[in-house]
């Protein structure tokens, strides 16, 4: 939904090893986000490198590293952990990807903009 500070997906869109990016908006303020799907696990993060601020995605919805157990920034290659948002190798070791809440209603997964998100 263009516009909105709320995203929907039926949950099956997005099966494991999987991502699928959007975009949330509020009072002027866009969020480009995405939501991965690792091992039957739903997280949704800001799609925001926190070394550089960047998208993690260079090529659209690539986030995955080839073996599938990590995320990766495809500017720098920084390493994240596709649950907790960890960055476990390069520049930014220790940050996290900024988290957003995400709720699954039913079968459809519900990602909401909260007031302080970047």
């Amino acid at each position: 939904m263009a516009g909105s500070d709320e995203w929907r997906c039926a949950a099956a869109t997005v099966p494991p090893g999987h991502t699928a990016t959007f975009r949330l908006e509020r009072a002027g303020r866009t969020v480009n986000a995405f939501v991965v799907n690792h091992d039957g696990q739903f997280r949704a993060y800001v799609n925001r490198c926190p070394h550089v601020g960047t998208p993690l995605d260079l090529w659209p919805n690539e986030f995955f590293t080839e073996d599938g157990r990590a995320l990766i920034c495809s500017t720098h290659g920084a390493l994240y952990e596709p649950i907790s948002g960890l960055c476990t190798a390069g520049p930014c070791v220790g940050d996290h990807l900024t988290g957003l809440p995400l709720a699954l209603e039913g079968d459809t997964l519900v990602v909401r903009l909260p007031p302080a998100a970047r």
